[in-house]
């Protein structure tokens, strides 16, 4: 079956950084654009970065551009979020996506910014 698991979440200071990772199996991952989303309390789920299938071309949103990177590894079904200079405001539960036809979601990673 399709699953995708994060790994890399957790509680960081104000200016530290975190590395997410999520790992694919059960579809053609190398085929997929991969996408991580965030959900902070009370409100919308958020686009944060998205990935095609090669790694050639990616996208952030506004709030994360010159923070965050993603990247991929086809090799290991393997996508990562490296998160630099992380802010209170980047406090929220973060999803893996996986897009093509089908859409497939992770189970999310809580990942805190506080002193």
């Amino acid at each position: 079956q399709v699953q995708l698991v994060e790994f890399g979440g957790g509680l960081v200071q104000p200016g530290g950084s975190l590395r997410l990772s999520c790992a694919a199996s059960g579809f053609t991952f190398s085929s997929y654009f991969m996408n991580w989303y965030r959900q902070a309390p009370g409100k919308e789920r958020e686009l944060v970065a998205t990935i095609d299938t090669s790694g050639g071309l990616t996208r952030y949103a506004d709030s994360v551009k010159g923070r965050f990177t993603i990247s991929r590894a086809n090799a290991r079904n393997t996508v990562y979020l490296q998160m630099n200079s992380l802010k209170p405001e980047d406090t929220a539960v973060y999803y893996c996506n996986a897009r093509r036809v089908n859409n497939y979601w992770g189970q999310g990673t809580q990942v805190t910014v506080s002193s």
